[in-house]
């Protein structure tokens, strides 16, 4: 009987093995799904979900099923932090992607730091990571990368004075801060510094007053929709001033909104975008063009640059458990840091304990919009 006792306890305890190897490993995500930044946060929930199911149809993460936690932020600062809260506290997460905006992501990053669980923010402002708070990373390309890629095109073109256009937001005002740094670094004029509400529906006041100016080019710094209505004012206003926008507004989204006023407009956009032009030498290419095909097999929707964040955003926390062997979130911190040349989206990510970003100016394409559509400018 002792013999027959020893025997299926045995068979529990090998059982019980695959059992506890197989209890899922929970992430979390804050996204904006709705309200202004859906734009934003609509693909990067698509792309997040459908990077999940692949990742669990290939066996998981170290052998785990991934069970990601989505919490809609609507686009608005203190739901932001109620998600945080309630990823960190009810369910227990090992790290979280997001938030999708910049003054949502500011907003958590204290409670990362209090709680001891890493963050891999889809934002791009740069203060996020600088100065480093060492459980909070970011995908999104920083905003000074985005600067110095914009400023080196203009300066090739002869432009010498430059006015710009900021929205009030987070990521509209971390952008200002850059681009008032750079201009005069890079021996340009700052001749207008005018500022636009992101629930403003008018900007002809502000672009009237860069008219009378006369600036060589002018930068539009802020995210879906002010800044399609501020290349829609312009055109009302016959203006024919270079518009440069940024990368924030990297998605079809922007053309849809703009419309004809669209036409002509340069920006720093990700790869992505722009996949299909790239040579094939290009060490992104085979993977953007196999994001674009599966999400627009899935989504019967063009891809953005947002959306790619998503990809970015769960792929290296996924590698920094894999890398740790570990769903602790001590232990996935620390990974994240030794991630080397890692091909994703929105670029080729080496992250070290003194950057949290991993990305520099070379994440960035200039392109113009012609057609409707992307063309890398030459």
């Amino acid at each position: 009987m002792t013999r027959r006792f020893a025997i299926v306890l045995a068979l529990l305890c090998l059982w019980a093995v695959p059992a506890l190897a197989a209890e899922p490993l929970k992430i979390g995500a804050v996204v904006s799904a709705t309200g202004p930044a859906s734009a934003l946060g609509e693909p990067e929930k698509n792309t997040l979900e459908m990077v999940r199911d692949a990742l669990n149809a290939k066996g998981g993460v170290a052998g785990r099923q991934i069970e990601l936690i989505i919490y809609d932020d609507e686009s608005d600062v203190s739901k932001a932090v109620l998600a945080a809260e309630k990823l960190l506290k009810k369910d227990r997460v090992a790290a979280i992607v997001g938030p999708t905006t910049t003054g949502n992501t500011l907003a958590i990053a204290a409670k990362m730091a209090e709680s001891k669980v890493p963050m891999v923010s889809m934002a791009s402002a740069e203060k996020i990571v600088k100065p480093v708070n060492p459980w909070v990373f970011k995908v999104a390309p920083s905003d000074r990368h985005a600067v110095a890629r914009l400023l080196k095109h203009a300066k090739a073109q002869g432009y010498k004075k430059l006015a710009i256009l900021t929205v009030s937001d987070g990521y509209g005002q971390a952008g200002r801060e850059v681009l008032k740094e750079m201009i005069p670094a890079a021996g340009m004029e700052l001749a207008a510094d005018e500022i636009f509400g992101p629930k403003d529906t008018d900007m002809t006041a502000q672009l009237t007053k860069i008219k009378d100016i006369a600036p060589d080019a002018v930068i539009c710094w802020g995210t879906n929709p002010g800044p399609a209505q501020v290349a829609r004012n312009r055109a009302q206003l016959g203006m024919k001033t270079p518009l440069y926008m940024s990368h924030g507004v990297a998605s079809k989204k922007f053309i849809e909104l703009a419309g004809e006023a669209a036409e002509g407009v340069m920006l720093p956009a990700g790869h992505l975008i722009v996949a299909a032009q790239l040579p094939d030498g290009q060490p992104q290419k085979a993977q953007l063009l196999a994001y674009t095909k599966d999400y627009k097999d899935r989504f019967k929707a063009d891809v953005s640059t947002f959306g790619g964040h998503g990809w970015d955003g769960l792929m290296v926390v996924a590698k920094a458990v894999e890398m740790a062997g570990s769903d602790k979130p001590e232990a996935i911190r620390e990974a994240l840091e030794k991630i080397k040349a890692f091909p994703g989206v929105g670029g080729v990510f080496t992250f070290s304990p003194e950057e949290h970003n991993g990305l520099d100016e070379n994440a960035f394409e200039m392109v113009v919009i012609q057609g409707g559509d992307w063309k890398i400018l030459k």
